[in-house]
């Protein structure tokens, strides 16, 4: 009996150009995969320095903003700088000065901590750059000053952050009692997430 035309098999050709083509396509779908995994940790590392730094700008924007140092005795009271008794506060750490504080104000201290919006001006966290009264040796890590003996969160390592406070111009609020808080924190993918606030200040009594 003769075969039909239409029982025949496929041919060595055709056999290998199906292979060719499903080769082709399952290599395109694996590195589709493989971007994917790779990536798949990014929005973690992004979410972390996000809550990292929306941390840090709730920190600075419940501190006091005073026109006087917060040690002065004037502080709680005074409705502009020519009140102030003893110092005036300004942007950047606030140094030692008697008889109200013995030592440079830092972030971590017990007994001199930073106390006012302004004092956080300039501060860097675990960057690698020494700054004195934020990180001191530049390799201190993000810490958390709620804890006891301010322990570095291991975790937190690979991010790094930095907190500039400037002055802001508001409608309706006179000039020097509004200020920017911009927080920046990179994370080990080295893109950096910006948080800003705005902290206005609430004459005579700007204690919170």
């Amino acid at each position: 009996m003769r075969r039909s035309a239409f029982q025949r098999g496929i041919s060595l050709v055709e056999l290998i150009m199906f292979i060719v083509i499903v080769s082709v396509a399952l290599a395109g779908i694996m590195l589709v995969m493989n971007v994917t995994t790779k990536g798949s940790a990014d929005p973690l590392v992004h979410k972390q320095a996000l809550a990292i730094a929306e941390s840090l700008l709730e920190e600075v924007e419940l501190m006091p903003f005073t026109y006087c140092d917060p040690d002065d005795p004037t502080a709680a009271t005074a409705t502009s700088t020519a009140e102030c008794s003893v110092r005036i506060e300004s942007a950047g750490l606030d140094a030692a000065f008697a008889p109200y504080q013995a030592i440079d104000e830092t972030r971590y201290s017990t007994t001199a901590p930073f106390d006012n919006v302004n004092d956080y001006h300039g501060c860097q966290l675990n960057t690698g750059v020494a700054n004195a009264g934020c990180d001191s040796t530049g390799v201190g890590g993000i810490r958390d000053i709620t804890y006891p003996d301010n322990p570095a969160i291991a975790a937190l390592n690979g991010y790094s952050a930095s907190i500039n406070v400037n002055n802001a111009t508001l409608p309706e609020v006179a000039a020097g009692d509004a200020l920017l808080i911009a927080v920046t924190v990179t994370g080990p993918d080295g893109v950096g997430v910006v948080v800003e606030g705005i902290r206005t200040r609430y004459a005579p009594r700007m204690l919170p």
